[in-house]
């Protein structure tokens, strides 16, 4: 019988049907390297643990070669990649049957593979929130404390990550994917940059140049996709964060509908517990804004909850993002050219016998900051009401204290309606 290559079983497969799928789902995925890749074909790692374990909770994928350069480039990094096969199902829209999918984390859950240093998305979409009752939460989040590994992706990826720390007290990283970043022909210089400082280093300062800043806020550093977060109001997967600053990020809604899901966050006195909202990139293009555009809706939320807000965070749907810890401290320092956020006390890795120059594009093979700039968003300014100067909080027992990073990141120039950024996956 001849044996089908992976783009050819994947082509196959879609037409087979669900039950020949499911049975192929383990079916292994080819770890040799291209040799179109750069670089050696096996980086050797010889620190501690540096596996990295795919998992695969929302959308399948539909091109298999993207999904084998993000692998190849992970093992030139020196990352030990597991759990590979789950990138490679599919069982309806969705990267595997639940059952399958709940099993990307309950094997970790109930010690039949070992803990990995990082568990990492394949990709967002939809179906994250199936799987949601189906994981022990605080099982899980007890192996990644006592290794000290952490998750990492973003979008549909927010429901598990809010569960993490709603039901296992346990942060993460908002931050690249295997197939939507990784995989891609040519990945972003600036994201694949700020994904290595984040995870290598404790600390971390972003700086972005915008005029929506005039007060220092400190707080816990939470949220994700808007969309997400208002489906999770009233159930036991919202985190109960109380003096926390808000991140929220959307692509392609209307600015009526972003602000009908603030306002469910407002209505379920969210909002309200909170010290600011942080709005990230969200992506208008192809929205019909007319008179009531993004900028309405976010002075409208400034009114409503007398909060500071900040704008043009750099990460979303994007080409360009930064990578940055969920559900950690974080402090908000405004400066002559907008603000600057500084994170602290979060987990990250050694990786002084790790190569993780060899995830950067060939094409810049010396990074350069961007300059801040002013973004040509239109976005009008938001009048914020006056309030007390907010002091230093603490979450539980753990004091916020002062970072003492050098690590700045300068934002590229961030468009809501630039086309050419939106990045779906």
């Amino acid at each position: 019988m001849k044996t089908l290559n992976r783009r050819s079983f994947l082509g196959y497969s879609a037409l087979a049907g669900a039950a020949f799928v499911e049975a192929c789902a383990s079916r292994e995925v080819p770890q040799t390297i291209s040799p179109t890749q750069r670089g050696p074909e096996r980086f050797s790692p010889k620190g501690p643990n540096y596996e990295i374990r795919l998992f695969a909770s929302s959308s399948a994928c539909n091109d298999a070669a993207a999904l084998e350069r993000a692998i190849a480039r992970l093992q030139q990094a020196g990352f030990a990649v597991t759990n590979t096969a789950a990138a490679f199902r599919r069982f309806s829209r969705f990267a595997g049957s639940d059952q399958e999918r709940v099993e990307d984390f309950q094997a970790v859950v109930e010690s039949r593979v070992p803990v990995p240093k990082i568990f990492l998305a394949v990709r967002g979409g939809y179906g994250a929130m199936r799987l949601l009752p189906h994981i022990d939460w605080p099982r899980l989040a007890a192996k990644m404390r006592e290794t000290g590994s952490f998750l990492v992706g973003y979008s549909d990826v927010s429901a598990l990550q809010l569960a993490l720390m709603a039901k296992g007290n346990m942060g993460s990283f908002a931050g690249p994917m295997a197939y939507s970043d990784l995989g891609k022909l040519q990945p972003s210089y600036y994201t694949m940059h700020s994904f290595i400082n984040a995870i290598s280093h404790g600390r971390l300062n972003i700086n972005v140049p915008t005029a929506f800043a005039d007060r220092e806020v400190e707080g816990i550093f939470w949220g994700g996709n808007l969309s997400v977060l208002s489906a999770l109001v009233g159930t036991p997967y919202m985190p109960n964060v109380k003096g926390g600053i808000l991140f929220i990020e959307e692509v392609g809604e209307q600015p009526y509908r972003i602000e009908r899901m603030l306002e469910t966050l407002y209505l379920a006195r969210i909002l309200q517990k909170q010290k600011a909202i942080v709005f990230g990139n969200f992506n208008m293009q192809g929205v019909d804004a007319d008179s009531y555009g993004l900028g309405t809706v976010i002075a409208n939320v400034a009114r409503l909850t007398h909060l500071p807000v900040f704008t043009q965070f750099p990460f979303g749907h994007a080409a360009d993002k930064v990578t940055m810890p969920l559900g950690y401290p974080a402090r908000i320092v405004p400066n002559n050219r907008g603000y600057r956020v500084e994170f602290f006390s979060y987990p990250h890795i050694d990786a002084r016998s790790l190569n993780l120059q060899m995830l950067l594009p060939e094409s810049q093979p010396f990074f350069q900051e961007p300059k801040p700039q002013m973004s040509s968003d239109s976005t009008p300014s938001v009048k914020e009401s006056p309030t007390p100067k907010l002091q230093p909080a603490s979450q539980g027992s753990q004091t916020l204290s002062e970072p003492k990073d050098d690590r700045h990141y300068h934002p590229r120039p961030q468009s809501q309606g630039a086309g050419t950024n939106k990045e779906p996956v």
